[in-house]
């Protein structure tokens, strides 16, 4: 198929700002059908799980089409979804849950190069259990989190790998696939987080061997509600604290308080519109986003290249990582100006991105950069084009030639 960008594009009321959109490693914009979806789900009525009433059978019928939707996004099953407010809040429950199993002396190992959400919920559940945290660090010329380094991180004692599929600074995608099989082979559960990964190509949890992998809606055009796809017989041997009333089943035990059923809405229809990037993509729903997201990721890829090349060969910049495989991510910063005052002045252009460390904590302290303010990150996604890239280049180079802010 030819990529249809334009076509994608006038789905997005958002994009008609004349902005530059290159910020979607924080957020995506939502497509019309998003929009509707919670309008029309106030609009129709919509009341509390569990009643005798049309409104709530709403309410029953969204739950399961969320979980439904959020399984053919990424190669789950809907047995295994569990919805809550976003990733971080769903790790930390889930690491609190583990953690209540470990005894002194079991082995946890975290990653230098992930997003903090998947680093100190396991720390701090580590601490209190009295586990022991063992690091696997990331190559800073490069970016890559080497797989080898495992072998000799993990034990006997190992109970928890937890790996990022994609960097949200650096891009990097590591092998996770050969990361979950020295996990599995010494018996511990693999704990991916999948936040910055899903909205850039096609995802099979089973082939990346995660036993818990979490995303965002609002990375990939929906919501701004998290989930975290599982093995639904992981699920069936934990048992989180919750209220003695609610629901003792999986994945629904894990979830506390009334969902936003609206939001759910938001994120079938956000599936939906992720499934039909490829207007010739045929099949079910999981055949079509695979197809979809396949022809994303070649678009995005061949139009990254271009945006890197062209940092690149501005002077003064300095870009961080050169992984083999990576998302269209740049993170990097222009000799002499602070990144938030890159940041500020490409908004002045109406050009989006961001500054600081994106809660890579612990990538950005490795790189010497915590704490004199991050760095620059673009990213794009499949609704940015040729001409975002153009106007970001032109942007940055007008800065780098006024690096006083004059002119």
């Amino acid at each position: 198929m030819t990529y249809d960008v334009s076509r994608i594009r006038a789905s997005y009321p958002a994009l008609a700002d004349g902005s530059a959109y290159l910020d979607g490693a924080a957020g995506t914009q939502v497509p019309q059908k998003v929009i509707d979806a919670v309008v029309d789900t106030y609009r129709g009525g919509i009341s509390n799980m569990g009643g005798t009433f049309p409104s709530s059978h709403r309410a029953n019928e969204l739950d399961a089409a969320c979980r439904e939707a959020v399984a053919d996004l990424v190669g789950g099953v809907p047995e295994g979804v569990v919805l809550g407010a976003n990733m971080t809040t769903l790790t930390y429950r889930l690491a609190m849950t583990l953690a209540a199993t470990w005894q002194p002396g079991d082995e946890i190992v975290v990653s230098r190069l992930d997003h903090d959400a998947n680093v100190r919920p396991w720390v701090q559940a580590a601490e209190h259990a009295g586990a022991t945290l063992r690091w696997a660090e990331f190559d800073t010329a490069t970016g890559e989190l080497p797989a080898e380094q495992y072998e000799a991180l993990l034990t006997e004692r190992t109970k928890l790998v937890a790996v990022t599929a994609a960097s949200n600074v650096l891009g990097t995608r590591p092998d996770v696939p050969a990361i979950a099989a020295k996990a599995h082979a010494v018996g511990a559960l693999m704990y991916v987080d999948g936040v910055h990964a899903t909205p850039h190509g096609p995802v099979d949890v089973d082939e990346l061997g995660a036993d818990f992998y979490a995303t965002s809606a609002y990375k990939w055009s929906g919501p701004h509600i998290g989930t975290v796809v599982a093995r639904p017989a992981v699920l069936e041997a934990l048992r989180p604290d919750k209220l003695a009333p609610s629901p003792n089943e999986v994945p629904v035990r894990f979830e506390t308080g009334t969902p936003p059923y609206a939001d759910f809405a938001a994120a079938i229809a956000a599936v939906d519109h992720l499934a039909a990037l490829d207007p010739d993509a045929t099949g079910s729903r999981r055949e079509r986003v695979v197809a979809s997201m396949t022809a994303a990721e070649a678009y995005e890829q061949a139009l990254f290249a271009d945006l890197l090349k062209g940092i690149e060969a501005i002077p003064g910049v300095t870009t961080y990582g050169r992984p083999a495989r990576r998302t269209a991510t740049a993170f990097f910063n222009l000799a002499g100006i602070a990144p938030r005052d890159v940041a500020q002045r490409l908004a002045d252009r109406k050009v989006n991105v961001w500054s600081g460390i994106a809660y890579a904590w612990e990538a950005t302290g490795v790189l010497g950069i915590r704490d004199t303010g991050g760095a620059v990150r673009a990213g794009l996604v499949h609704y940015n084009d040729a001409s975002d890239v153009e106007r970001l280049l032109a942007g940055l180079a007008e800065i780098a030639e006024t690096p006083s802010g004059v002119g």
